[in-house]
C-alpha cells in the first residue's frame, strides 16, 4: 500500500503556500483526517480549508460486495471563504466529517453532488450544505502510479438551505448558472440566498 497523503500536502503546499494552521479529527472506525488552514497571500481576505486524509482510500461504489483497496476515486475537500467576516475556523470538524463520509457511509464524492452536516457549517452560518464543483482550477488533479486513481481536489460551494431545495430540483448546473448571473460572492461567509424564483 502507498501512502499517498506526503504527496497530497505536497501538492497542497505548492497550490496554497504553507498552511498556518491544522487540526486533525478521528471517527470512530475511520481513519485521521486532518484540515489545513491557508491564507492567501495574493488575495489577503481569502482563507482556505483543505482535507488531508480522505484520498488515503480509493471511494468505493456502495453496491460493491468488496471495496477494491488500490483502484477507486480519489479527492481531498477544499473551501475557500472571505477572512474576519465570520468564525469560520469552526468549519474543521464539519470539514472532517464530510471527508470522512465515503468511510462511514459508503458514498462516492463527485463534482455536482450535495454534502449535508445538518448543522451550520460555523456559528450563525446560513448554510448547513455544500455543492461539489469541479476540480483543476485551484489545485490542480494529482496524478499517482498506475493503478491508483489520481487524487482531485474538490471546491465546496456553501449552500443556503434553499438552495439546496433548489439544488435537487434543477440540477447543479442551473444553481451555478442562477449564481453566476446574480454575481453571488460564494466566499462571502454570511451571504444571503440567491434570487430562485
Amino acid at each position: 500500500m502507498v501512502d499517498v497523503l506526503p504527496f497530497v500536502e505536497a501538492r497542497l503546499r505548492s497550490a496554497l503556500g504553507e498552511p498556518d494552521a491544522r487540526a486533525a479529527v478521528t471517527f470512530l472506525g475511520t481513519d485521521r483526517v486532518e484540515v489545513l488552514r491557508f491564507r492567501d497571500a495574493d488575495q489577503g481576505d481569502v482563507v482556505r480549508y483543505a482535507t488531508l486524509g480522505m484520498s488515503a482510500q480509493p471511494m468505493a461504489d456502495p453496491t460493491a460486495t468488496l471495496a477494491d483497496p488500490v483502484k477507486g476515486p480519489r479527492a481531498e475537500l477544499v473551501l475557500s471563504v472571505r477572512a474576519g467576516r465570520a468564525d469560520t475556523d469552526k468549519v474543521l470538524r464539519p470539514l472532517a466529517v464530510l471527508a470522512a463520509s465515503p468511510q462511514v457511509e459508503g458514498v462516492i464524492v463527485a463534482p455536482g453532488a450535495s454534502l449535508d452536516v445538518g448543522e451550520p457549517l460555523w456559528p450563525g452560518a446560513p448554510f448547513t450544505s455544500v455543492l461539489v464543483a469541479e476540480p483543476g482550477g485551484l489545485v490542480e488533479d494529482l496524478e499517482l502510479d498506475a493503478p491508483l486513481d489520481p487524487v482531485r481536489f474538490l471546491p465546496l460551494l456553501p449552500m443556503t438551505p434553499n438552495e439546496a431545495a433548489w439544488k435537487r430540483v434543477h440540477g447543479a448546473p442551473a444553481l451555478q448558472e442562477r449564481w453566476l448571473t446574480h454575481g453571488t460572492d460564494l466566499r462571502d461567509p454570511s451571504r444571503k440566498s440567491v434570487a430562485l424564483d
